[in-house]
């Protein structure tokens, strides 16, 4: 990602600080003046950002909006595949595959496992990507957490692991990640297997749409297990690809995000105004 895509999230982000803030909407003219832009500039970032207007972008971001999309873009996990919602299409948005480590291994903490990792710019602000040879295995933001507690929390996941800084060779997976074309993004679930259950789960969401910690539940086929199933949702350490951005409340509240909620609304924004949900 180019410099450019993390100043364009910049831009939202402290723009969302002054929408949260305000009592009503704000005019493109009032909000370009707190971005210190002329209306133009402001204009034209968020534009090539999103492909919409910040007018249009607030409604995107509103409370309110995470409730419409749970009444009109909502994903019933258990019909999935007879709407072709399924895995499929959420893998065909992303070309994603994946592929899990055996439970056995996942309890070694990471013994025996090398890690590359590497910093990226991203349409989220700074992201740490964390790749082993079988694809993606972390995937963290940092531009409400900060680079260090970022760095901390994925290495954390993997205690015994050996990390090595390698961006060249995870940099073609990251391009496919956040929006490139070609090639095949590939992931390494890392997790203990009813994590693993959860993930898939949401892997199930497509683009645009949104579901529920008790539709994620039942689809692992634990419906009362919905605590359990949001502290899986938090722990998901590959972000974005592993949509756990999409998952909310029953009552269409955001619920909580483990890089940030500033972060999640944006992701949901950004899929949203793409897709015209």
């Amino acid at each position: 990602m180019t410099q450019e895509s993390t100043y364009h999230y910049n831009v939202i982000r402290r723009a969302i600080a002054e929408i949260d803030a305000a009592d009503v909407p704000m005019g493109l003219e009032a909000l370009a003046a707190r971005m210190g832009m002329s209306p133009a500039h402001f204009q034209r970032v968020f534009t090539a950002w999103v492909g919409v207007s910040p007018k249009r972008y607030q409604q995107y971001l509103a409370l309110d909006h995470a409730r419409i999309l749970l009444r009109e873009r909502f994903t019933t996990l258990a019909t999935a595949d007879a709407v072709g919602l399924s895995g499929g299409g959420r893998l065909h948005d992303l070309f994603l595959t994946w592929e899990a480590m055996a439970p056995g291994d996942y309890a070694k903490g990471g013994a025996g496992l090398t890690i590359r990792q590497g910093w990226f710019d991203s349409p989220f602000g700074p992201a740490l990507v964390m790749g082993t040879d079988r694809g993606i295995c972390g995937l963290g933001f940092a531009a409400e957490t900060g680079p260090e507690a970022t760095l901390a929390d994925l290495q954390g996941r993997w205690p015994e692991a050996r990390f090595i800084e390698d961006p060249e060779t995870l940099s073609p997976m990251v391009t496919t990640a956040f929006g490139g074309t070609g090639g095949q993004t590939r992931l390494h679930l890392i997790g203990a297997p009813f994590q693993i259950k959860v993930w898939e789960a949401l892997l199930q969401v497509p683009t645009g749409h949104v579901t529920t910690y008790s539709e994620i539940a039942l689809a692992t086929g634990h419906p009362r297990a919905v605590r359990a199933v949001g502290t899986a949702v938090g722990r998901n350490p590959i972000s974005w690809l592993i949509p756990c951005h999409r998952a909310l409340r029953k009552s269409g509240e955001l619920g909580g995000y483990h890089w940030g909620l500033p972060v999640k609304r944006a992701m949901l924004a950004h899929e949203a105004a793409r897709t015209g949900a």
